[in-house]
């Protein structure tokens, strides 16, 4: 499975479970996730992620 995993503090963002916080709705692909979304623990920038296999 592939996710994104912030390379500062290690949350990870799975497209199923979205981010319903911060208004990203469950199953949002990780493409359609707003540019100046920010990271809930941490708050780097969408741009300091990467994608990881699980």
């Amino acid at each position: 499975m592939k996710t994104w995993q912030c390379i500062v503090c290690g949350y990870i963002y799975d497209e199923a479970a979205g981010d319903p916080d911060h208004g990203i709705a469950a199953g949002t692909k990780w493409d359609d996730v707003p540019n100046d979304w920010s990271c809930p623990d941490c708050g780097v920038s969408k741009e300091d992620f990467e994608m990881v296999e699980i």
